[in-house]
């Protein structure tokens, strides 16, 4: 209820130094009057419209609005102000903020300035902040300005430096400001009306604004827009993230005449503005998959397919919330799938990448090694020379022979090496045989982690092919291929051997079938390999998964995401060049804009069988 009396609104005019019209006898002090609202706020008297300035403060919801205070017309624009316990019951306070003589007060709103930003009150005494449109009788010019309280709302006084913001427009007018917490910065949603867009600022104290960006035009465009809205809600699907709601006001151009609302929800940040769902944000793009191919990304394995898909996949939930014509989806061949999908490499040149994902939701664990990644420790060979390396000794058809720059005459493709070269005995088609063996070293390293492939033929079997460390003329650690032309990670626990000598040999001594090995990426360290086995796109630095995001269990909705990148840049000068990767692993993740890759999990090597060394 509204507890408005004739005498208070006669004390509202005096204060407000203008003479209202005498009340009807109708129109008595209990607000019953035939149609007099009960619940919704009305004035004592006069002309009301928009309301502005909504803020709680001080144990109190202020209600600013647009108002006449000397007719029941439009005119005379000002803001009349209510107070409220509960948002039900209403006090009729003096008018907050007159016209003047040469200017009118048009729409915006209030916030409580806790720090101080304005330097209007104190930090013991927060200011109450208004913005408002202020319109130049004249020439009907629409700028933004300022009025404060330090009394609890109680007066206002206009901002000697108004307007703070002026384009030099009729038709800018509006201005909803909200503190953002991430920038430490106030933002201005404010209206372009004739331009069917809501432009936005950013400002530290409110009397300086700086452009940020515009959104729109969009949806309904049939009359002017006017009094925007920006908030943040809570992702019902998702609570640890936010999607963000951006009201838009018509007038015209309601669905039944006169004026009408809508509403977009997307997402906000200064940099890029407002982003409704489904719609690419602005910057350079890096694939959209909407031209029927991958855009020059480079798939693996089978989950991805051979092309981007244009709608849900057989035997797949529906899929929602991609963009254009196409997204990549690793459903093809169902859960069962495995794969990768990785972008041509990019210099990192902007703050974030943005994309949406969906699908599975089995993150990249940090620490992991993707493929083409490196895992941490010390590399002892890598075979990018055109030697085996210094003091690496061979025996047999070896004799004379260097790293192989990837797959040999008459051999199925090699996969899974690292750089341009790898041990690969395949030499002379599965017949050549003999050893290579590394120069000694000290073990002080638990693990021995290197990439294996090639014939299972393990050692202790008859005609071996592996790699060995050997300690005092005994192996003490080994490991095969499984039959695959693929090199996969593969860890050897060397914990017993701590400060002993040892060498690694890789052994041929098959000249059947798979007989031979491949072995690549040497290295010694702390802790065994874990290869990913992730649902999600990855951003890769030099090797190394830098940023990663995936889908959400449950929904194939896709969502949007943000990877902040430029902080890579800072802490690694030398890594400029990133790669993305859209990996499946597990089941499946559908992507727009970028994605991720397959790699097997890393195999323990074996003890060694009976067999002395050669």
């Amino acid at each position: 209820m509204v507890k408005n009396t004739r005498r208070a609104v006669s004390a509202i005019a005096l204060a407000a130094g203008m003479v209202l019209p005498t009340l009807p006898a109708s129109a008595d002090t209990t607000y019953t009057e035939t149609y007099r609202p009960q619940f919704h706020y009305t004035p004592a008297q006069n002309w009301m419209n928009d309301p502005n300035g909504l803020v709680y403060a001080n144990g109190q919801y202020h209600l600013f609005y647009q108002y006449n205070p000397s007719g029941n017309t439009w005119g005379n624009m000002s803001w009349g102000h209510a107070v409220s316990p509960d948002l039900i019951h209403w006090t009729e306070l003096p008018v907050a903020i007159p016209e003047d003589a040469a200017t009118m007060i048009f729409s915006g709103s209030a916030v409580l300035d806790t720090n101080n930003t304005s330097g209007f009150g104190t930090s013991t005494n927060p200011p109450l902040v208004a913005i408002y449109t202020a319109v130049n009788k004249a020439t009907g010019n629409q700028s933004q300005a300022l009025a404060y309280s330090t009394d609890g709302g109680q007066t206002f006084t206009k901002y000697a430096g108004n307007p703070v913001l002026d384009i030099g427009s009729n038709n800018f007018r509006d201005p909803k400001v909200f503190w953002y917490a991430p920038g430490n910065e106030w933002i201005m949603a404010a209206a372009l009306s004739d331009q069917h867009k809501v432009t936005f600022y950013s400002s530290p104290d409110f009397k300086q604004w700086t452009h940020l960006n515009d959104f729109g035009p969009a949806g309904a465009t049939g009359g002017p827009w006017e009094c925007p809205d920006l908030f943040p809600l809570p992702d019902p699907a998702n609570p640890n993230q936010q999607e963000w709601v951006l009201i838009v006001n018509l007038n015209p151009g309601g669905v039944a005449g006169g004026s009408g609302a809508q509403y977009f929800t997307g997402s906000f940040d200064p940099v890029h503005g407002f982003t409704p769902d489904g719609v690419p944000p602005a910057g350079t793009g890096l694939g959209s998959y909407d031209s029927g191919s991958f855009d020059g990304w480079t798939a693996t394995g089978t989950a991805f397919g051979s092309a981007p898909a244009t709608g849900t996949l057989p035997n797949q939930m529906t899929v929602s919330g991609w963009s254009g014509a196409g997204y990549a989806s690793s459903f093809n061949g169902g859960d069962g799938s495995t794969g990768s999908l990785s972008s041509p490499n990019f210099t990192i040149d902007h703050r974030y990448l943005n994309f949406l994902a969906g699908g599975g939701n089995h993150p990249y664990v940090p620490g992991s090694v993707t493929p083409g990644g490196i895992p941490d420790g010390t590399t002892f060979a890598d075979f990018e020379a055109t030697s085996y390396g210094s003091g690496w000794q061979t025996t047999g058809d070896f004799v004379g022979t260097g790293p192989a720059p990837g797959t040999l005459p008459y051999q199925n493709p090699v996969s899974g090496y690292l750089g341009s070269g790898l041990v690969n005995t395949f030499t002379n088609v599965d017949t050549a045989m003999g050893t290579i063996t590394s120069p000694s070293f000290t073990i002080s390293k638990r693990y021995v982690n290197l990439l294996v492939g090639g014939g299972n033929h393990p050692w202790g079997g008859p005609n071996p092919t592996s790699v060995n460390v050997v300690v005092n003329g005994q192996v003490v650690a080994t490991a095969t291929g499984q039959n695959n032309e693929h090199l996969d990670w593969v860890s050897l626990d060397l914990n017993a051997y701590q400060g002993q000598t040892a060498t690694v040999q890789i052994v041929d001594e098959n000249s059947g079938g798979w007989g031979h090995i491949l072995a690549d990426q040497i290295m010694f360290g702390d802790n065994p390999v874990t290869v990913a086995q992730d649902t999600a796109v990855r951003l890769v630095v030099d090797g190394q998964v830098v940023r990663s995001a995936g889908g959400r269990a449950g929904t194939e909705q896709r969502g949007e995401h943000r990877l902040l990148v430029r902080d890579v840049v800072a802490r690694r000068r030398d890594a400029r060049r990133g790669r993305v990767d859209l990996a499946e692993r597990r089941r499946p993740v559908a992507v727009v804009a970028l994605g991720v890759p397959r790699c097997a999990d890393a195999r323990p090597g074996r003890r060694p069988g009976p067999r002395p060394p050669h």
